[in-house]
């Protein structure tokens, strides 16, 4: 605010000044010019008056004459005055005007603005670096949750587009450069509620600049970083960030995971799709054979990596290896867009290929091309830019991977539920017998849509009727969370995927597994399961009846009703006693 007040001062210092001087000259020969009374005395004009007369002179001369009519030099003085203040008004106007459309004062009252909306904030907010392709899908995802979320971006395009979405959740959003420190600060960095800092640039030392400001200026915020280089990530790594994702590790290790194990990657892409979309279909690609690579940049080394193994022959197209170097193995130079360039890489008996080059253009030429030569090709398609979706769909290619949407799903389910994250990683170890049989529940109860995934703790705020029964004794078991609060006899249509007690991890755990304070449980199941397992836990009647079948009184006159029913079946149980005594004497 100081910086707003200096600049217009400063700016409209010379206006000012310049009416100060010309209102003072003109009261001043007002004062000195004599004239003439109603007695025809002579009069000069004190300074209340030639202020007063100066004043409405300047807007307008038909007032008149006060307190008596002007003599002539009175009057050729006026009228000098008359072209000077208007000449005087029109410059300090224009100047006006001009300091409204200066830049710098548009800037700064801008981020005066955006700094009284980001304070103004009384809940957890991420504050995200970045709003292109993985930062927009992200803040949709975060405020369609009901979080909050703060946008920096230096792209004044991205933050105009961000103006018009239609979001649940107003988010406050400023152009400004992310790697400075005091534009992170304005940003609420310092802030007490932001929760997290999300560095989603294109610039890995931009990432790398935001990681190291989070940790360094709020080490309790979560720090989640973007990064598309193993030395980025390794520097990012020495100094503690949190989470650092790699799309193009992620993407290779989820290509090499569908090769052996077809159902562990559908459950990934079943519990961490969007709410309400479809169930996709499993995917089987070949694993023995051989498989071309187009491109051998970063992508293309991720997958060499961790395709690489006894069953799977791998053969890369580069045009420029000069550049990214070359494989260890067998690759021929040229761009994959020529026939004769997938002809050299035995394209006809390969059963794989990967378009996975930085051009839009050419990885679809790639495929189109490929595909003539050999329909029987399992294709992977890497899209750069999502405005070519609708020529990606045409392609029909069976996988089609974005990087900046490998980045946004992960963060939004690490930051939705970070219990399924930690499943993810867990249930990798495990066979895909063992995952297609998951697969199969979770269709079965989910029906054609992707399955609502939510947490439950057990704590005073979580769980609150559960902390007010356990002082009468309620030992209650995972599977009385299962049960129906409306009929305990029926089960909800949920699965308990995973549990978590201080730091060991049970995959599935039983039903039998009794609860304890402190358990973190992550289910999967449908939203009216989510709903009736936390009224069962919230609510102290209703967890009775899931528990031992009744449920107590609630309202004061069932209260009282019961309590007279009680003492009436006392009454007539001692009368039958006493009956009884009596007929046996």
């Amino acid at each position: 605010m100081d910086s707003i007040f200096f600049l217009v001062f400063r700016r409209m210092r010379t206006p000012l000044m310049a009416l100060v001087l010309v209102y003072a000259v003109a009261m001043f020969g007002m004062v000195l010019i004599p004239g003439q009374n109603a007695d025809g005395n002579q009069w000069h004009m004190d300074f209340f008056h030639a202020f007063y007369f100066v004043s409405y002179m300047s807007t307008t001369i038909g007032f008149g004459e006060v307190p008596f009519e002007f003599s002539d030099a009175q009057r050729i003085w006026v009228t000098v005055c008359i072209y000077a203040t208007v000449i005087v008004w029109l410059y300090s106007i224009g100047s006006l005007i001009a300091l409204l459309k200066d830049k710098t004062l548009q800037r700064a009252v801008e981020e005066r603005l955006f700094a009284r909306r980001v304070n103004a904030i009384s809940e957890p907010f991420y504050l995200v670096c970045g709003y292109g392709q993985t930062g927009s899908g992200l803040v949709r995802a975060l405020t369609d949750r009901g979080q909050r979320a703060v946008v920096l971006d230096n792209n004044p395009e991205r933050i105009n587009l961000l103006k018009i979405e239609h979001l649940r959740e107003f988010v406050p959003a400023l152009r400004a450069d992310v790697g400075r420190p005091d534009t992170l600060l304005m940003a609420g960095l310092r802030n007490p509620r932001c929760a997290g800092v999300l560095a989603l640039t294109s610039s890995n030392d931009v990432n790398l600049k935001v990681s190291l400001a989070g940790k360094l200026m709020q080490p309790s915020a979560t720090v989640i970083c973007r990064a598309d280089s193993h030395d980025v990530e390794a520097n990012m790594a020495s100094f503690g960030t949190d989470y650092i994702y790699n799309p193009f590790d992620i993407f290779a290790l989820y290509l090499a995971t569908a090769l052996q194990a077809p159902c562990l990657t559908l459950l990934y892409d079943w519990l961490g799709g969007m709410h309400g979309s479809r169930l996709t279909e499993p995917l089987y690609p070949p694993a023995k054979g051989l498989w071309i690579i187009c491109g051998y940049g970063r992508f293309g080394k991720a997958l060499y990596e961790h395709l690489a193994g006894p069953d799977i022959e791998l053969i890369v197209i580069e045009a420029r290896p000069e550049r990214t170097g070359t494989p260890p193995g067998a690759w021929v130079k040229g761009r994959g867009t020529e026939a004769d360039t997938l002809e050299q890489a035995e394209v006809r008996r390969a059963v794989g290929l990967i378009a996975g080059t930085d051009n839009d253009v050419n990885n679809l030429s790639i495929v189109m091309t490929a595909l003539q030569l050999n329909a029987r090709l399992f294709t992977v398609l890497r899209e750069n830019q999502l405005m070519n979706q609708e020529l990606y769909d045409a392609v029909g290619a069976d996988i089609l991977m974005h990087p900046s949407l490998i980045v946004s799903n992960r963060i939004r389910v690490l930051l939705s539920s970070p219990l399924l994250a930690e499943f993810s990683n867990y249930a990798r170890y495990e066979d895909d017998a063992w995952a297609c049989q998951l697969a199969s529940r979770i269709a079965a109860l989910a029906h054609d849509r992707v399955p609502d995934v939510w947490e439950v703790c057990i704590d005073d705020q979580d769980a609150y009727a559960l902390s007010q029964l356990r002082p009468q004794g309620a030992v209650p078991v995972l599977g009385d969370l299962l049960r129906d609060p409306r009929d305990r006899g029926l089960r909800l249509p949920a699965i308990a995927l995973m549990r978590r007690r201080e730091n060991s991890r049970t995959l599935l755990p039983p039903v039998e597994d009794r609860l304890r304070d402190g358990d973190r449980l992550l289910f999967c199941g449908q939203q009216d399961a989510y709903s009736s397992m936390r009224w069962t836990l919230q609510n102290t009647h209703a967890l009775n009846y899931v528990l031992y079948g009744t449920s107590p009184p609630r309202g004061l006159v069932w209260r009282w009703l019961t309590r007279l029913l009680r003492e009436h079946r006392r009454r007539n149980a001692a009368r039958a006693n006493d009956s009884g005594d009596r007929d046996a004497v």
